[in-house]
């Protein structure tokens, strides 16, 4: 695994580790509800006490999402979010949180539609720090990734319980920031329990990057003792989605102060589970 110095995702990963701890990245849909809620969601959130914040940026064919994003995705579209909303979404929380580790999640068309290195650029000036692509394979990336190093973004790539080991080593090649682990078979979305096949899978992929990569296990985590067991068998950070989406949606009719003190008491219940982990 490259590693980027002076990205904030590297520098907050380091930090995390020296104080024995799990990271916790936060899934918000960029512009869901809408544009202020949005920011204010992510203030409540980072003020719970996540580590990360991954903003998506919706797109009108998500394939890596479950039902919960997806619905949630094209409600956004049909209000007109747009990348260029996300981007100023991202500006506000970086001025708010100048050191925040801001990764954004969408996929390549939205990049391609402005050029990669245009869209890279404007995205660095905004704040961001690294990409999470679920459709980039590693055999199209090429100019992705030269363009990720000059302008030292992390470059995160997913792997999965069924990927090969040979597979596995080369996404740990040329991943930066961390290596996404899909938890379960299928799209994101909440789950009560998680099968053996899981815990095996990140506990193999561990072993296979010498402890030298970060960690990080998304889809399907939603509880503090789901954390826990990720933590157990190797994770350095866990990524929550879904159930961050749903909470948003089950207190639609409340006022945005219920909804913030509701989405930081989670946070902070989640956080809790990502300390003294031994």
């Amino acid at each position: 695994m490259l590693s980027l110095q002076n990205n904030r995702i590297e520098k907050k990963f380091a930090e995390l580790k020296s104080r024995n701890q799990k990271g916790l990245i936060c899934y918000v849909l960029g512009g869901y509800p809408d544009a202020s809620t949005s920011e204010k969601i992510i203030s409540s959130i980072v003020d719970g006490g996540a580590d990360f914040i991954e903003i998506g940026i919706p797109f009108s064919d998500p394939i890596a999402d479950g039902p919960t994003i997806q619905e949630a995705s094209f409600k956004a579209l049909k209000k007109g979010i747009n990348p260029d909303i996300c981007l100023g979404i991202v500006r506000a929380t970086r001025k708010r949180y100048p050191e925040l580790p801001i990764v954004i999640m969408t996929y390549s068309n939205i990049l391609q539609k402005k050029g990669f290195r245009k869209f890279m650029e404007i995205a660095k000036e905004a704040g961001v720090d690294g990409f999470v692509l679920p459709d980039m394979t590693i055999e199209e990336s090429r100019e992705y990734l030269e363009y990720s190093k000059n302008l030292e973004l992390a470059s995160v790539f997913l792997v999965a319980p069924n990927t090969s080991n040979f597979r596995i080593k080369r996404t740990l090649e040329v991943s930066t920031g961390f290596v996404y682990v899909v938890s379960v078979y299928g799209t994101t979305g909440m789950r009560n329990s998680f099968n053996e096949y899981t815990l095996t899978a990140i506990r193999n992929i561990k072993k296979l990057s010498s402890n030298k990569s970060n960690i990080s296990v998304g889809f399907g985590i939603s509880r503090p003792h789901h954390i826990k067991l990720m933590s157990k068998y190797g994770a350095d950070a866990v990524i929550v989605g879904s159930a961050i989406i749903k909470l948003i949606d089950d207190n639609k009719d409340e006022s945005i102060d219920c909804l913030q003190d509701k989405l930081k008491k989670y946070i902070k219940s989640l956080k809790a589970a990502c300390k003294n982990n031994n």
